[in-house]
């Protein structure tokens, strides 16, 4: 249904209509915010070790179905990335972020409402007055000449793009504590293969040992020896067992769902193989890390939020506008001479406010600086964490081959002191001692081996890695 209106009302609605539109057009004034500057990064142009550029692709280039190869690490990673209640959380942020940004950015705009009502009120002759309203309303809508609103605006968009980022970087250490995690199964299970097989080895030398001393041939400290090298070897199977059941339930964690059957990682860590990275400068860590990139966006809403309060010291001017009709009949609402417009600025401008204006203004510098400082330190942090990989890679691949020879070198010792001591040249400790030294480099050469691997990972973390838009979607 149309409603016309006279050609007096006509005019008077198009001049306030164009009025509207030139206040409008004032809105699109400058950010009062000030301009934003990167603050230079508070490290060493380069890193400490001399192995930086030992790969050849970017760790941020790689995806992490590419630098993992084991197919059951895939497949739990896959299952962290759905299941983990962490990173549903960091998910969960981002969707309120955008609504957040989406509310700033709505009070840009005017609100437009319909509305209508009716009443009846007794008159001085006894009968009823009715009178009956309908129309649309504009509610207060503040123009933002001073750039108060777009500010507050551009602090939202800056929390979401954080959020996101946020999201990311909880992506990154998923993924790499899932692998940490699975790697360290693998030792355990290597670990508990060793002492299985040391258990029964000494096992074999008690009966001997309890056999020679009920026959008189040895005394009984060979025995009580032997003893106490089996029990030893009891309690660290307890250990070991202990320390695979609590790994399995921190990768039950990260998963978000029972370990499924056939994932569990298998002895033999040390033919895992993972892709060398290249590390490149420390500059490029601005681009390729999330969490730094998550406390930029963080600076610059804070940033953003200094123009917001330096408007607060300005003039606010909203508007308020109702185009309707009323009339005491019904019928009457749509008659062109019944409809009215009304528009009603609004000025406040503030006058004395005890110094909340200028403490909120103070409060939001100092908000930056601390956002700033945040900023460098995140900085420092990965600067420190890509350096601290690129230490273990240069040292642990030379202590590995070190711990390999060490135990190369007690399997011939243990060889010899066993021939030794049967032929009556050396004692029963000699023989003990080459035992315990077998089992202590055995085992240390498993833990440097997930030492050397957890390492790489870590590496692959420091650098970025383990984001991608493709692997946003396992």
């Amino acid at each position: 249904m149309k409603f016309r209106l006279a050609p007096r009302a006509k005019r008077a609605f198009a001049l306030r209509m164009a009025a509207l539109a030139v206040i409008t057009l004032l809105t699109a004034c400058s950010s009062m915010a000030p301009s934003y500057q990167r603050p230079t990064a508070p490290v060493a142009a380069s890193w400490p070790q001399d192995g930086a550029a030992e790969g050849t692709t970017a760790a941020a280039d790689i995806e992490w179905q590419s630098f993992f190869p084991d197919p059951r690490l895939r497949e739990l990673i896959a299952l962290a990335l759905q299941g983990n209640r962490d990173l549903r959380i960091a998910v969960l942020a981002i969707e309120q972020a955008r609504a957040q940004y989406q509310i700033r950015r709505a009070d840009q705009l005017p609100t437009v409402n319909a509305q209508a009502a009716g009443s009846r009120t007794p008159t001085a002759n006894g009968g009823n007055a009715s009178l009956y309203t309908a129309g649309l309303a504009l509610s207060a809508w503040e123009i933002d000449f001073f750039g108060r609103i777009a500010s507050l605006s551009d602090v939202a968009l800056a929390q979401y793009l954080a959020t996101e980022e946020g999201r990311k970087a909880a992506q990154i250490s998923l993924v790499a504590a899932v692998a940490n995690t699975w790697l360290a199964l693998g030792a355990d299970e290597d670990l508990l293969a060793l002492t299985r097989q040391t258990l029964a080895s000494r096992q074999d030398s008690l009966r001997l040992a309890r056999l020679r001393f009920e026959n008189g041939v040895t005394p009984e400290l060979d025995l009580r020896q032997a003893e106490s090298l089996t029990e030893t070897a009891r309690v660290t199977l307890a250990q070991q067992q202990r320390q695979r059941a609590l790994d399995e339930n921190l990768l039950v964690l990260l998963i978000g769902q029972p370990l499924p059957g056939g994932l569990q990682a298998s002895a033999g860590i040390d033919a895992v193989t993972l892709p060398e990275l290249a590390a490149g400068a420390p500059s490029e860590l601005l681009a390729r890390r999330p969490d730094i990139r998550q406390s930029e966006q963080q600076l610059l809403a804070a940033n953003a939020n200094i123009g917001a309060a330096r408007a607060a010291f300005f003039p606010r001017i909203s508007l308020t506008a109702g185009i309707g009709s009323a009339s005491s009949e019904l019928t009457g609402l749509i008659n062109s001479s019944s409809l009215g417009l009304t528009l009603a600025p609004q000025l406040l401008l503030p006058i004395f406010d005890a110094g909340r204006n200028q403490a909120g203004l103070q409060s939001a510098r100092a908000a930056r600086e601390v956002a700033v400082a945040q900023y460098e330190r995140s900085i420092q942090a990965a600067f420190r964490e890509v350096a601290d990989a690129l230490a273990g890679r240069a040292t642990l691949g030379d202590q590995l081959q070190a711990q390999r020879n060490v135990a190369a070198a007690e399997a011939a010792r243990l060889r010899l002191s066993d021939l030794r001591y049967t032929n009556g040249v050396a004692s029963y400790l000699d023989l003990l001692d080459a035992q315990r030294s077998l089992f202590a480099a055995q085992q240390a050469l498993v833990q440097t081996r997930l030492a050397q691997l957890q390492s790489q990972v870590n590496l692959y973390k420091a650098l970025g890695g383990g984001w991608s838009e493709l692997a946003a979607r396992p």
